[in-house]
């Protein structure tokens, strides 16, 4: 059994908004509760709830709710990574600083990233996977 895993802000995003992926979110989190992240998911979750909020897709009471519930599932699972770990991934890749916290706290923790950004995946694929895959993968475990 998988105790947890690195999630990115969008798969975050796709399990507490609907979207296309909403139901493979659904899907990994049957599979996989203990979803673990750097703080800056909480940032970039806000700004997501912001562009729905703004393009009124959501009300403002279900931001409330939805950030609610993310802090409630991320919580006790919320991590610091050091700037050097994520300096040198950037170095390394072609990746955002942003995304490279991501992949780094899946090194620190020495779990699979399931993230649906293909740079992502590709820069690092001896670490991110993308749903699908992890959903495969994680069935022969």
């Amino acid at each position: 059994m998988i105790p947890c895993i690195v999630v990115d802000t969008n798969i975050i995003s796709y399990f507490y908004l609907n979207t296309p992926y909403t139901e493979k979110a659904e899907a990994l989190f049957q599979r996989v509760s203990g979803w673990c992240a750097p703080y800056l998911w909480r940032s970039e979750f806000r700004n997501v709830l912001a562009l729905y909020l703004r393009n009124e897709l959501i009300s403002i009471e279900d931001t409330f709710t939805a950030m609610e519930n993310a802090e409630l599932l991320m919580e006790g699972n919320e991590f610091y990574i050091t700037s050097r770990h994520i300096l040198m991934l950037v170095n390394e890749s072609r990746c955002s600083a942003y995304d490279c916290e991501f992949v780094a706290l899946a090194q620190q923790l020495n779990v699979k990233f399931v993230t649906e950004d293909k740079q992502i995946i590709l820069d690092f694929p001896e670490t991110a996977m993308d749903i699908d895959t992890f959903l495969s993968y994680s069935s022969e475990i």
